[in-house]
């Protein structure tokens, strides 16, 4: 979906004329006129202010270019509902929010993590639980927050 379809979207869906949408973003309505037609985006502060006030993701405004993963535990976060948050109540599009939030990560260490993971993951195949833990730490080692260095 572009820019433009989504952001109408959310207009419409918050049942708002593009005048009321206008206020709410501290913007002309023609502002808003143009953004729905393509002719432009908003910049990446007002951005921001939208993601903000209508409690949108920026990748959803930008009509989810990137395939988002928790840079934590790998999970897919392919909703805004599965996005963590910083304290100010913005979107972090790093992490899921069982693995961060407020601020806080949920996992003081891999080695809490693994465990968790080794005791709560199906293992249909009955896989012995040191094999799996190398495993899952093998793939989390390639995650922005377990990386060396």
């Amino acid at each position: 979906m572009e820019v433009k379809d989504v952001l109408k979207n959310i207009r419409t869906k918050h049942n708002l004329t593009q005048e009321q949408m206008a206020l709410r973003v501290n913007v002309t309505r023609q502002a808003v006129s143009r953004w729905e037609t393509g002719e432009t985006q908003p910049n990446t502060e007002l951005l921001k202010v939208i993601s903000r006030e209508f409690d949108v993701s920026i990748n959803t405004l930008l009509g989810q270019p990137r395939t988002l993963f928790c840079q934590c535990c790998g999970m897919p976060l392919n909703d805004d509902s599965l996005l963590s948050k910083e304290p100010d109540g913005s979107f972090n599009e790093d992490y899921c929010k069982w693995c961060y939030a407020d601020g806080t990560f949920a996992y003081k260490s891999k080695d809490a993590l693994l465990d968790f993971l080794v005791k709560t993951m199906p293992n249909p195949e009955h896989t012995p639980g040191d094999e799996r833990r190398a495993l899952y730490d093998g793939q989390l080692s390639t995650l922005k927050h377990w990386r060396k260095g």
